[in-house]
């Protein structure tokens, strides 16, 4: 009867659904090891971020993403329309500021927080247009206002210190000048002139150099301590590898970004290494007498702007005098 399968029919009905069902299997437990292959590798890269967050104290990872975009963000503001660069200064310098006021209130100096922001936004164009004359004023002019700001704040009765605290207070929104916004206005001093963004590139690229060398030397090799009571995580391993790369990095950037030669080079980068070096102890410093970690935690990975840019800022100063001398 037509309604019922021949022989040779139900055999290769059977086969096929043998064949499916096998094809599905192998299917299955190719999903299930792929899976488990997966969650190994996800194991074995969460192991590893573990032993580096535990020695680093940092989110690797993270750290660099942002610094991706950070630098992407320097290059734009460089190489495309340096104007750009003021956008971008008036940011870090603002964030900066604000920070360093921050942390310093917490180790018990009252540092007016409104006034030290808005110096170190408006130095930057004063800077920028005004030249190293701009720059000084600005800073001249800008510690004025965050002293007698803190003075003003002596009329207030519940905001009335003594004079020992007076005079620290008006010392520490000083400091916050002279140390972030006069420091970082270098840079866009340095920007502004003529072929200037190329030399605010290469000691950035510089600085940068030495701290990835330290910390990659001081990963893999560091045993012995550099300077325990300040910094308990920076080591002499680190200091050489730091020292290599930003020498290496000094000489590249002399031939081939500033048309300098060669012992320049070992010169410029050998000078930004030791001011970047000097900033980061600095800042370890300060961190250390408050009694803090970070600045702040607004950078994942980093920490806050101010521990991004305590190698930066120092080494402008040297990037703008080489500058003056050189180019």
């Amino acid at each position: 009867m037509s309604g019922v399968p021949e022989e040779g029919q139900s055999d290769a009905g059977g086969h096929e659904r043998a064949a499916r069902g096998e094809f599905r299997a192998q299917v299955n437990a190719r999903k299930a090891d792929l899976e488990r292959q997966f969650e190994a590798s996800k194991a074995q890269f969460d192991e590893a971020q573990e032993k580096i967050k535990a020695r680093t104290g940092r989110n690797l990872l993270l750290a660099i993403l942002i610094g991706l975009v950070f630098g992407g963000a320097l290059l734009l503001s460089l190489l495309v329309v340096k104007e750009l660069f003021m956008l971008f200064a008036v940011v870090i310098a603002g964030f900066a500021s604000y920070e360093l006021a921050q942390a310093l209130r917490k180790g018990g100096y009252r540092v007016p927080g409104i006034p030290t922001v808005a110096v170190a936004v408006v130095a930057v164009p004063a800077a920028y247009y005004g030249g190293a004359g701009g720059q000084f004023l600005a800073v001249v002019l800008g510690v004025a206002v965050v002293v007698l700001w803190r003075l003003a704040e002596q009329a207030v009765p519940n905001r009335r210190t003594g004079r020992r605290a007076l005079v620290r207070d008006l010392s520490a929104s000083a400091f916050v000048q002279g140390y972030v916004t006069f420091l970082a206005t270098f840079a866009v001093v340095l920007t502004a002139a003529d072929g200037g963004q190329w030399w605010t590139l290469a000691f950035i690229v510089a600085a940068v150099a030495a701290d990835t060398g330290a910390y990659a030397f001081g990963l893999m090799f560091g045993k012995h301590k550099m300077a325990p009571v300040i910094s308990p995580k920076k080591t002499w391993e680190g200091f050489a590898g730091g020292a290599a790369t930003s020498l290496v990095a000094g000489v590249l950037l002399a031939l081939f970004m500033l048309d300098e030669p060669w012992w320049f080079g070992l010169l410029f980068g050998g000078a930004i290494f030791l001011t970047a070096t000097l900033g980061d102890l600095v800042e370890s410093l300060i961190k250390r007498d408050i009694g803090i970690k970070d600045m702040s935690s607004w950078l994942p990975g980093h920490g806050g702007f101010l521990d991004r840019l305590d190698s930066i800022l120092p080494s402008a100063a040297v990037a703008f005098v080489a500058f003056r001398i050189f180019g």
